[in-house]
């Protein structure tokens, strides 16, 4: 173990150990690393965001990984959009800050994007200490707020705090690591394209994706003959589920072959279950399951929904790549130039207006009337997958990207 090159690799809203809900984005890279020859630590909050609960540091067992989990403290918060998530955040900065002065023996920090606090925190240990920083921007903040509370220079107000702490960290970073080109080149708003910057799509294993997907093949039952329209995510409001459940009933009219299954659970849920019920479209909210178990239910589905408001900040987003796994077509309601492009030159679905119930359902009519255009769709959608979302290749760029930054230290 001698002589192994250090990285300190930091994300708020981690899967760790058994947990079912979380993002693996950056604990997947800790392997990658690891695999690559780095001693690695993971340093992430004793609050776990997804279930709204605290894990017990003492009993928590992360023997089989191949990198180190060091928590931080903050006081944890009741909802995703809270004052109290923002003071918690600060809590959070404050703790990252009281770490990396106590453990600074890094030769590189990795940090999420946002929390925007606690990765200025960050940056500004790193610079300290005369470590390279790498922001790996994974949302926009506030702009992912201003969705649900947009008034005009009252937001304004309120939000500025968040943009200047974007503003900071972008500032103190050696390297950008984006999940889309668009959210790379936020942190060039205020400051020269000076430094290296790559895009890394959120991404998915298929190995495990696949495997997930044949061990729970028998478990989802399918009628013969029907139609499944599928959504797999956060309800909450970025996502334009009530538009979906409108453009559904509306084409359940028509082509009563139609079934929609809304997978995941959030704060959403009662709206979407009033819309259903007012509606009388025939849905199913399945709730929030197991990643394995989410995938066969993917793959028996015959088209997936990637649904936003017209106003939403999100560009190629985590489901994107778990649903061109399903090897299916998507609708997509993003008004990303972006993801509206590749979608186009990809040519695994089509593009529609967002919050416009009919384009939606006209959209979802004519592809459950066309088998044969679904199942070219679904082929692309799945080459698309192995090209450019696997994560055993895709990150190994971020591998090279951190590689060389060492080297140059």
């Amino acid at each position: 173990m001698a002589g192994k090159k250090r990285i300190a690799v930091f994300s708020i809203d981690a899967k760790l150990g058994d947990e079912v809900r979380g993002a693996t984005r950056y604990t997947f890279l800790c392997e990658q690393l690891a695999c690559a020859g780095y001693e690695v630590d993971f340093i992430t909050s004793r609050f776990q965001h997804w279930d709204k609960r605290f894990r017990d540091a003492a009993t928590f067992d992360a023997g089989t990984d191949a990198f180190a989990v060091r928590f931080i403290e903050e006081p944890g918060y009741p909802k995703n959009i809270c004052p109290q998530r923002i003071w918690s955040h600060h809590i959070a900065a404050k703790s990252a800050r009281a770490y990396f002065d106590e453990h600074h023996d890094y030769d590189l920090i990795y940090c999420q994007i946002p929390p925007n606090d606690v990765a200025r925190e960050i940056g500004r240990a790193a610079k300290r200490y005369g470590i390279p920083f790498v922001i790996d921007v994974n949302d926009l903040w506030p702009e992912a707020f201003r969705v649900a509370f947009d008034i005009p220079v009252v937001s304004d107000v309120l939000f500025w705090p968040l943009y200047r702490q974007a503003r900071a960290a972008y500032d103190l970073a050696d390297a950008i690591v984006g999940t889309s080109d668009e959210y790379a080149s936020r942190a060039f708003a205020d400051r020269p394209r000076d430094i290296p910057s790559i895009t890394v799509y959120v991404g998915n294993d298929l190995a495990a994706f696949d495997a997930g997907a044949r061990a729970h093949a028998a478990e989802v039952v399918k009628p013969e003959g029907e139609v499944w329209i599928t959504y797999a995510g956060t309800l909450s409001a970025c996502y334009d589920l009530v538009t979906l459940v409108r453009a559904v009933a509306s084409a359940q009219r028509t082509d009563p072959r139609i079934k929609l299954k809304l997978l995941g659970d959030g704060a959403a849920r009662p709206e979407i279950e009033r819309a259903v019920a007012e509606t009388g479209c025939d849905a199913e909210l399945v709730g929030y399951m197991p990643y394995d178990v989410m995938a066969a239910w993917l793959c028996a589905s015959d088209i997936t929904v990637n649904s936003l408001v017209g106003k939403a900040a999100q560009s190629i987003v985590t489901k994107i790549g778990d649903y061109l796994a399903a090897g299916i077509p998507m609708v997509n309601t993003s008004k990303s130039a972006e993801f509206s492009a590749k979608v186009e030159a990809d040519c695994f679905g089509v593009n529609v207006e967002p919050q416009s119930p009919d384009a939606l359902a006209a959209a979802l009519l004519e592809l459950a009337a066309a088998p044969d255009a679904r199942a070219q769709m679904g082929a692309r959608a799945r080459a698309v997958a192995e090209e450019q979302f696997d994560r055993p290749h895709a990150y190994r760029k971020t591998v090279e990207l951190i590689d060389r930054l060492i080297e140059e230290r």
